[in-house]
């Protein structure tokens, strides 16, 4: 009886993490249209996409703290109808700039009030030995739908119109708050803390290398979703075809979208051969590819898609690990605050790689840019010794 529950609420809480993340990369599929009729330049477009990741980063923390004496439930649903409220209006009143940016950035806001308190609400519902898995369901459900949102939204606006597009993909979150207040239910015997931030979490050094091999991972992943549209558009076999902008967008899309049998795989493999060896063959796995991929350009496209969609695969592998590593090596009681800090600093990387990613590209072209992927992976890498270390003590 209580196996069925927990399965109803992972559906629960991976059904709201979908809807929700489905507002996440709208905006970057219809980028070129918002462009054109703003007539924004490249730094403002960058700046509007980069309101909705301050905004998360700035409530992640906060919220983490809230998730731990609160039910995650309320949180969820607020934060989903923020979230999903805010992108309507972009979709709907937004004619510029400075309002564009500040919708993001509270639907950034709203954000933070869903994945981490999501991560959270599973963890309290499954026991570590099947931990793993059930994270990675419930993480993978946010690449499936960044990879849906990239195709739905990309496809909305081809047919219509961009703000359409928006709207459609943005009504979904609006069901969240229904959704997890009617069917989701707390876990029996849950721990909830009193007090302020606890600083004895940056005192736990497991847990600061669980923090650092996410942040890597984080670093290799962003920019290779950030970058990979812009390198297929410049191999031949892809730019041959006769929708090159069509063939790319759609593999990055599927690619992506395969980061969620990428989560489950790794969580279910962690479960059964230890997170650390799963993580470990994740990073060498995509770092490998990363360190290539700029070379590989002159591949025939069956061969590249290949090599793109194992990608896809490969490197999500470790994340979902990741982030139960994370619920072990916590209190219960701060596992909230714990999942929001790892996010925090983690999604911090994801500010810096596009740039370096960049600033390489600018001075080697791709054979040089995506090997600082591969510097991400290896840094992973080595927090993963740190990690082992620290479990030998």
């Amino acid at each position: 009886m209580f196996e069925r529950a927990r399965t109803r609420m992972l559906a629960v809480a991976s059904a709201a993490l979908f809807l929700s993340v489905l507002v996440w990369f709208n905006y970057s599929a219809v980028l070129p249209a918002i462009v054109a009729d703003w007539g924004l330049s490249g730094t403002r477009a960058g700046i509007v996409f980069a309101a909705f990741q301050a905004g998360y980063l700035l409530a992640i923390v906060p919220i983490g703290m809230v998730v731990d004496r609160r039910t995650p439930r309320g949180v969820i649903a607020a934060g989903a109808t923020v979230t999903g409220g805010a992108s309507l209006l972009f979709a709907l009143v937004a004619s510029g700039f400075l309002a564009g940016t500040a919708l993001r950035f509270l639907a950034g806001i709203g954000m933070a009030g869903v994945y981490v308190p999501g991560m959270r609400f599973v963890a309290e519902w499954y026991p570590e030995a099947d931990r793993g898995t059930a994270m990675g369901i419930y993480v993978g459900t946010f690449s499936a739908s960044s990879g849906l949102s990239f195709l739905l939204a990309g496809t909305i606006a081809a047919a219509f119109d961009w703000r359409i597009a928006v709207a459609a993909t943005s009504v979904g979150a609006l069901c969240v708050g229904p959704l997890i207040l009617g069917l989701g239910r707390d876990a029996p015997g849950t721990d909830r803390a009193e007090g302020g931030f606890d600083l004895g979490v940056l005192r736990n050094r497991a847990y600061l290398a669980a923090v650092g091999i996410y942040s890597w991972h984080n670093w290799e992943l962003f920019g290779m979703r950030n970058w990979l549209p812009a390198f297929l558009l410049t191999v031949p076999a892809v730019a041959a075809t006769d929708s090159p902008e069509l063939i790319a967008g759609t593999l990055v899309g599927v690619a992506v979208a395969l980061g969620g049998p990428g989560n489950l795989l790794g969580g279910a493999l962690s479960d059964r051969v230890g997170r650390v060896r799963v993580i470990g063959a994740g990073l060498a796995a995509s770092g490998l590819i990363s360190a290539t991929l700029g070379s590989l350009g002159g591949l025939p496209i069956s061969l590249l898609v290949v090599i793109v969609l194992v990608y896809g695969v490969a490197i999500t592998m470790d994340s979902a690990p990741t982030s139960t590593t994370v619920t072990e090596v916590v209190a219960p009681e701060r596992m909230g605050t714990a999942l929001s800090v790892q996010s925090f600093i983690g999604f911090s990387t994801t500010v810096v790689s596009p740039v370096v990613f960049g600033w390489a590209l600018d001075a080697g072209g791709y054979r040089i840019a995506f090997p600082t992927l591969a510097a991400g992976a290896l840094a992973g890498l080595v927090c993963v010794g740190a990690f082992r270390a620290t479990s030998r003590q």
